[in-house]
């Protein structure tokens, strides 16, 4: 079967770098499944998991927004962060959560800045369900 070739960088340097069959993972837009010929694209990326697939096989990779761009032989993730799914601290980012949940709960008797708490939350449960993922 035909693959393309994925490359996740962040601003720390490169996360990820595989031929695969498929890439699955959620835009601004909507959801994203691109194969080997896709039309050129760019497209800002929501936080969530990139799906990866190759030969009956799925990886994942926690990415905290950026940018994907899409050429017929080549996928690009630029990443603010990425972590595969096994090298991701899974206490870590429960402790995370933890904290922001806890943010977000003293909002209103403090002043939170109540995106940035939501922002790290939902970061960190991202991180969660793909490090569990990958059990």
């Amino acid at each position: 079967m035909k693959t393309i070739k994925v490359s996740v960088v962040t601003p720390d340097g490169p996360v990820y770098e595989s031929d695969v069959e498929m890439v699955s993972t959620k835009a601004q837009s909507g959801e994203l499944g691109i194969l080997p010929g896709h039309i050129p694209m760019v497209a800002p990326l929501q936080i969530g998991a990139v799906r990866l697939k190759n030969g009956g096989k799925t990886e994942y990779v926690a990415v905290s927004g950026g940018f994907i761009e899409v050429r017929p032989d080549q996928v690009s993730i630029l990443a603010q962060s990425a972590e595969s799914a096994d090298v991701i601290d899974i206490d870590r980012a429960v402790r995370a959560k933890e904290r922001a949940e806890q943010r977000l709960k003293e909002q209103q008797r403090e002043n939170v800045d109540f995106k940035r708490a939501e922002l790290a939350l939902q970061r960190a449960i991202n991180r969660i369900s793909v490090a569990e993922r990958r059990i």
